[in-house]
């Protein structure tokens, strides 16, 4: 199978209004608003073709790109991997100079299939407990017996341009990096609150109640978790138990040239990372061909997570 760069023929208006109304559904009746507003705020016309302060110290540098697990690419023109890991080496030695990025993500619902690979990978990345998903992958089932269908959305941490979770925390142990655009968690500044759990809309913020998949942990829940390269072990009464939890864009990835884990497991090729201040990254030029939302942008959140339908 070829992944290439390539155009597809745009989806028939009833299939993209099904999608529109798939959003909406999950917004009224299941996740209380979630995605409405965005919805209802696009126009009618058809999508055209589609292409597809820190706490402790500065930024690393920009190291050298990193061979994509040593697989050669999977067309002459290249993968879309090969594409992203371009652009982030790109924004990596922007970083080096001291100048800014924003890291964002563009999602194609289009081509989600509900594998759910990205939430498996995302805890087998950062070890995370029971009740801690930093993504998960929203699903309908549409349509009249036996003419049905599922379509599915795959909601991460929206790092907000504007986050709300962020001004709430009576400790400061949360914030955006003016760096990069990531919000970040100080676990050892946390004290538990859930404030910034109430304050964020999208309900992308978890807490650690110090729970285990199995009794006594097994050696893979109590390995060392990467999570801002801090190598930490959850125990108790010592963190990140107790504490607030999100989805960094596998931060300590990045930063070693590498794509979020959801991203380079996503089999669908639905997900998209990189600087959307870059008008040469394929996700600020998926952005300009493609008609895309943003969910409750009402709010003023200014999220920095794309949904293309």
């Amino acid at each position: 199978m070829n992944e290439t760069l390539t155009v597809e023929t745009a989806p028939d208006p009833g299939d993209l209004e099904s999608r529109r109304r798939f959003l909406g559904k999950f917004a009224s009746a299941v996740f209380a608003g979630l995605v409405a507003p965005a919805v209802l705020q696009m126009e009618t016309q058809d999508v055209a073709e589609a292409a597809e302060a820190p706490a402790n110290g500065s930024t690393p540098p920009a190291p050298n790109r990193p061979a994509a697990h040593g697989a050669d690419p999977l067309s002459e023109g290249g993968s879309v991997i090969d594409r992203m890991l371009d652009d982030l080496q790109v924004a990596l030695e922007k970083r080096a100079q001291g100048e800014k990025v924003r890291f964002g993500m563009v999602v194609d619902l289009r081509k989600c299939t509900g594998c759910r690979a990205c939430t498996v990978a995302c805890k087998a990345e950062n070890v995370t407990p029971p009740e801690v998903s930093y993504n998960v992958v929203l699903e309908q089932e549409t349509g009249t017996f036996p003419n049905v269908r599922r379509m599915f959305m795959y909601k991460p941490c929206f790092h907000c341009g504007n986050p709300p979770c962020t001004p709430v925390c009576p400790v400061a142990a949360t914030w955006k990096r003016e760096e990069d655009g990531i919000v970040v968690i100080d676990y050892d500044r946390c004290i538990g609150c859930r404030y910034c759990l109430t304050a964020c809309p999208y309900g992308s913020r978890f807490i650690d109640l110090g729970l285990s998949y199995t009794d006594p942990p097994q050696p893979y829940e109590t390995t060392t978790s990467p999570e801002y390269g801090q190598n930490r072990v959850r125990g108790r009464n010592r963190s990140p138990v107790g504490n607030a939890r999100k989805c960094h864009f596998c931060i300590h990835r990045v930063y070693e040239g590498m794509l979020p884990a959801c991203v380079e497991t996503c089999i669908g090729r639905a997900i998209h990372f990189g600087d959307l201040d870059d008008p040469k990254s394929l996700v600020s030029q998926l952005l300009a061909s493609e008609e895309a939302i943003r969910l409750k942008e009402e709010l003023g959140t200014e999220p920095n997570v794309y949904y293309l339908i």
